[in-house]
């Protein structure tokens, strides 16, 4: 074994954790971080979805629902078995209303047919939200300012 390889090995060894910090940078709102470390991940493990996903849940935090969407069906076509991409896939579905139905029913599979609890707890979270805010009509926050409807007047 050469210096390079033992290098890339013990990268691979840390390949989880450069995945989590991807997470961590994500939540922390550190795009360009998260972008990154990502892609450092890729190249570490070429064939290894997780930077994808990784990647996949940037588009998704900044509504890039296109983008998003593509990543996750990508990495499911490629891993059918992939419960965390399928429920945020679902998730991608759930905010595009002619795909609502379908994205609630990719949830419920992955729910069913896991056993990581967390994304058990995801895509549980995500079906709540879908019911309480998504179905309503009128949203708060899509309520049409200019007509003044859903605007609290002062006028008692």
């Amino acid at each position: 074994m050469n210096m390079s390889s033992d290098l890339l090995q013990e990268f691979k060894e840390d390949f989880s954790l450069l995945i989590e910090a991807g997470f961590v940078a994500v939540k922390q709102l550190d795009e360009t971080s998260a972008t990154r470390i990502f892609q450092a991940a890729q190249m570490i493990s070429p064939h290894n979805t997780a930077p994808q996903i990784g990647m996949g849940y940037i588009a998704l935090n900044k509504l890039d629902l296109k983008v998003a969407t593509k990543t996750f069906e990508e990495v499911v076509k490629q891993e059918p078995e992939n419960r965390l991409a399928q429920t945020f896939l679902g998730i991608c579905y759930l905010l595009n209303k002619p795909k609502r139905k379908r994205g609630e029913k990719l949830i419920r599979e992955a729910i069913e047919k896991t056993t990581d609890p967390t994304v058990r707890n995801l895509g549980e979270v995500s079906l709540e939200w879908a019911e309480r805010d998504l179905k309503k009509e009128a949203a708060p926050f899509f309520t049409n300012r200019t007509s003044g409807e859903g605007v609290e007047s002062n006028s008692d």
